[in-house]
């Protein structure tokens, strides 16, 4: 068996084949792991648990994002690294700018003081339902890499980060936080979460379903940003796309092709 595996070393990007034929394997990270013990020790990649667990060790075969751990390695596979993260060699990547989008959604500025001898009630299993597939993410960046959008919007939010945004949103505990300090003055993390995800967020998703198709939790990152829209919408937030469309004008001289005095 042959794979193929995009390597990126001293500035220099270029594909090399590799037979694993002669290797016992079972998983694309174990042929990865063989073929540095046994081929060529300079093969990099990254890798944790081996288990499908910490998101480390994924990849994109034959142009679609997997697990490496949990991938069956087939005859003619293509391995290359995520899409739009820094590459530092081979298939390891910089994880770090794609998720510090978290901190641009989720950190605030108003300071909470929590009163230690009043802890917060605990969330029922109603509640807790609610986030409970949200909580899964493993931050691989699958959902990132396989996102259309990054290609001509490299300010996207991206995927994982609104789904964690509404993952908090429907969390009670977030929302309580600021409501118990009885300060009108201060944003509720409601209004504030909303507030982030308005730019370079929900509005600029095309809702392929990319992210959903290739999250190996199995989280829905499309629902999870429709019903961010639809809680924008009943806080009084638009799509700023609309604005810049024309739906026709009395004189039918929207954009259409229609001459208002061609007749019919």
């Amino acid at each position: 068996m042959k794979l193929t595996i995009q390597r990126t070393q001293e500035g220099r990007e270029y594909d090399e084949l590799f037979d694993v034929a002669s290797l016992k394997v079972t998983t694309l990270l174990q042929a990865l792991y063989e073929i540095k013990a046994k081929v060529d020790p300079t093969l990099t990649f990254d890798a944790g648990c081996r288990s499908g667990i910490c998101g480390a060790c994924a990849v994109r075969v034959n142009g679609r994002e997997t697990l490496a751990c949990s991938h069956t390695p087939k005859e003619g596979d293509r391995i290359e690294p995520l899409n739009y993260h820094p590459v530092q060699r081979d298939l390891k990547v910089d994880k770090s700018p794609a998720q510090s989008t978290l901190v641009k959604v989720l950190s605030r500025k108003e300071e909470v003081s929590v009163d230690p001898s009043s802890p917060p009630p605990p969330l029922s299993p109603e509640e807790e339902k609610r986030f409970r597939i949200q909580s899964d993410c493993i931050l691989c960046d699958s959902c990132y890499s396989a996102c259309p959008v990054l290609a001509v919007n490299p300010d996207f939010l991206g995927p994982f980060t609104l789904t964690r945004a509404w993952r908090y949103l429907t969390d009670p505990r977030y929302t309580r936080e600021v409501e118990s300090q009885n300060d009108s003055s201060l944003p509720t993390p409601h209004s504030s979460l909303l507030e982030k995800v308005q730019q370079n967020g929900i509005w600029d998703c095309t809702l392929c379903g990319e992210c959903t198709a290739v999250c190996p939790q199995h989280i829905d990152p499309k629902n999870d940003i429709m019903q961010l829209r639809g809680e924008s919408l009943k806080a009084g937030y638009s799509d700023p796309n609309l604005a810049n469309q024309s739906f026709c004008t009395p004189d039918f001289g929207g954009g259409f092709g229609f001459d208002p005095n061609a007749g019919f």
